[in-house]
């Protein structure tokens, strides 16, 4: 954690005035000994934010001081935090506070601050994580595609419309293609933009991992061969299956010499009631070894 507060440090001192999303996201990652890749999917786990997003909010907290004031013109603002314009720059103190420039100056106007943040890892002897690692050759999922926004908490609409839809025939299809680890019906996440801020868009699969053929009307998902961190829990959903992503990220890779690599999550689903509001799942990672510093 010291090597990412490290990192986060960095960011904070380029967040100022070297351009609208110009942060040097891979001088940071490298400051983490981590993967960019990585060091994104980390911060964006562990922060409830993309990084670029909590980069925006810092310099719009930072020019608040300058825009209240008024001592500076909107363009000179504009351009010291980065942007080309002073339009640009409006759009992205509206986007933070809700109002603009304008409405920030008049009197009792309610505006947002982002502080810095800092990652501690809390340990609590009270619970275990069971997880494991599993070796896979090459496979293929085979099932139905959407694209749907990425979300961080509570059920999504529209995967949850989307999963609706399906038939009970289709469902026993994708079912029955399923001939090796994760079995079943699984939830697949992949093509996620890098910057996994909240509402960008996804591939969204209902899909079985087969070795065999994909039938006409499936979608296909080729996946190399790939070592896999494989964490488990129990309990309500969606809560206890979306705290699987957190726990990973901030609890044992800190602690074991391996960082996440490009590729699908997949998610084993097992309701324990016909209302699915309980259940044991399984999240699958695409992991590779840590490099030596």
């Amino acid at each position: 954690m010291e090597r990412l507060n490290q990192a986060i440090a960095s960011v904070e001192h380029q967040g100022e005035g070297e351009g609208e999303g110009e942060v040097d996201v891979r001088r940071a990652s490298q400051i983490a000994l981590m993967s960019e890749h990585h060091f994104r999917r980390m911060f964006s786990t562990l922060a409830g934010m993309s990084l670029s997003e909590y980069v925006r909010r810092r310099r719009m907290t930072l020019a608040v001081a300058s825009v209240v004031s008024g001592e500076e013109a909107l363009q000179d603002v504009a351009v010291r935090f980065g942007y080309a314009s002073a339009d640009a720059f409006s759009r992205a103190f509206k986007a933070v506070h809700g109002v603009g420039p304008e409405g920030a100056r008049r009197s009792g106007a309610v505006l947002r601050s982002q502080p810095k943040l800092t990652f501690t890892i809390t340990i609590e002897g009270s619970t275990t994580m069971n997880y494991r690692i599993v070796e896979k050759d090459a496979f293929t999922l085979a099932g139905l595609r959407t694209r749907i926004p990425l979300i961080y908490e509570g059920v999504n609409p529209a995967a949850a419309e989307f999963v609706e839809k399906i038939t009970e025939t289709r469902w026993t299809k994708i079912a029955d293609l399923s001939d090796q680890e994760p079995a079943g019906a699984l939830s697949v996440h992949d093509a996620i933009s890098p910057s996994r801020e909240e509402g960008t868009e996804l591939d969204y699969y209902v899909a079985a991992a087969t070795s065999g053929p994909v039938p006409d009307d499936f979608d296909r998902l080729d996946v190399p061969a790939t070592t896999w961190l494989v964490v488990e829990s129990n309990g309500s959903f969606p809560a206890a299956l979306q705290q699987l992503w957190p726990k990973a990220f901030g609890e044992w890779f800190p602690a074991n010499p391996y960082q996440s690599a490009p590729g699908p999550e997949m998610v084993v689903t097992d309701f324990a009631d016909d209302e699915q509001t309980h259940g044991r799942y399984e999240l699958w990672i695409p992991v590779e070894k840590t490099p030596a510093p």
